[in-house]
């Protein structure tokens, strides 16, 4: 077998279907977000899809908080947290993780696909019987957790929860069980009925393991997310989040009893084997956590951004899916028009939004995933809607009818 002929046809495949993926290569400026130089491409450029949603990558505390750190401790964490890679930053954030969410302990992560990879494998194959029920849209992290694990896995569909207690109610009673959801999710923008879940887990004896990625920092009053907004935390058996997203940071966690964690991070050779954190980036992490329990400024600047784009492209008849979240998909639904977009908008008007194509979303969905920003200015929001709506023209694409304006 010629294997570079093998690479480069399965390459050229992708590129035929337009589902092949190009990187700009960005370089944020601190203090300018949502500011960046893509060096190879037009140069100066506004980014319209960053999971950085508040903008604390940037923000002073933060970066004030690694600084100290990095000069008090120096780069690495040295190793494993078993071996010598637990740090004082380390238990100083896990703390901070653990109050944010109501639970008694927390563990972290190297990131957020690492803690749905480790803890959902590893509880789903040391329950003895465990079966784990996974909404039909969970994240790819968490799909290979469950299919780590080699559990037994029943699917319900997204978000029903008729088919979830059908499910539930196939199984014996005393069988352990562990539901599985999450409460924003990234490409559609939808939320879960975490109430109504939390209702059955506790009819047929389930736990339940929420993701929160999308919305810790960004909803409740403290930013603990979905959960702490509806007042549901201590229903939850493991609240999973990371630091990457709102945070502005890297890395993931779990929260939950101090014996699920400790069963967790003494079993999960994702844990385990891996080097920890720099102590930087915790430090850099907890900093971003305590100002966000203390501040909504942020949060009522995104949110007031996402209404006005929002309204922006209804005023256009540009379609894009209504949800309750931040996350704004705008639909093209054409894989070759989403790539030819997102091409235009980066080389001649300065815009980044990645498409987002199969396999990302089924086909025939493909989007343009907005995410609006405190730090995105009146001015920014002008050109992006001008930008769309030019070349929604130009490519002929569909709007909604005008009662839906």
């Amino acid at each position: 077998m010629n294997y570079q002929d093998f690479f480069r046809s399965e390459l050229d495949a992708l590129r035929a279907d337009g589902n092949y993926r190009d990187f700009a290569e960005l370089e944020r400026h601190r203090g300018a977000f949502p500011s960046a130089t893509c060096h190879n491409g037009p140069g100066e450029v506004t980014i319209w899809c960053s999971n950085d949603y508040l903008g604390m990558g940037q923000h002073p505390k933060v970066l004030e908080a690694m600084h100290e750190a990095l000069d008090r401790t120096g780069a690495g964490a040295g190793g494993t947290r078993n071996i010598s890679g637990t740090t004082h930053d380390h238990v100083l954030l896990e703390a901070e993780l653990a109050d944010l969410h109501g639970k008694e302990d927390a563990l972290l992560f190297t990131s957020g696909y690492v803690s749905n990879w480790a803890a959902l494998g590893t509880l789903a194959s040391r329950i003895p019987n465990c079966v784990v029920l996974s909404d039909a849209l969970n994240h790819a992290s968490m799909i290979e957790g469950i299919r780590h694990s080699r559990a037994q896995k029943m699917l319900w569909k997204h978000n029903d929860l008729e088919d979830l207690e059908a499910k539930l109610a196939s199984l014996p009673l005393e069988q352990p069980k562990l539901i599985a959801f999450e409460s924003v999710y990234s490409m559609d923008g939808d939320i879960s009925p975490i109430k109504e879940i939390c209702d059955l887990a506790d009819k047929y004896g389930a736990m339940t393991y929420l993701d929160e990625v999308h919305a810790v920092g960004l909803y409740g009053p403290r930013g603990g997310g979905i959960a702490e907004r509806e007042g549901l935390m201590d229903r939850l058996t493991v609240i999973e989040g990371t630091l990457g997203k709102a945070f502005g940071v890297v890395g993931g966690y779990i929260a939950a009893s101090a014996e699920l964690c400790d069963f967790v991070r003494s079993f999960a050779s994702g844990f385990i084997f891996t080097t920890a954190l720099p102590p930087a980036v915790a430090a850099g992490a907890a900093a971003s956590i305590r100002h966000l329990k203390q501040s909504n400024v942020e949060r009522e600047s995104q949110q007031a951004n996402v209404a006005e784009v929002r309204a922006r492209l209804d005023a256009m008849g540009l379609p894009h899916i209504e949800n309750p979240s931040h996350i704004i998909p705008v639909m093209v639904g054409d894989p070759m028009k989403c790539k030819f977009i997102s091409d235009v908008l980066l080389k001649e008007h300065g815009i980044y939004i990645q498409p987002i194509n199969y396999p990302t979303v089924p086909k025939g969905t493909e989007r343009l995933r907005i995410t609006p920003s405190p730090v995105h200015s009146a001015e920014d929001i002008d050109r992006l809607v001008s930008a769309l709506e030019s070349l929604w023209t130009q490519c002929e694409l569909a709007r909604m009818p005008m009662a839906a304006q």
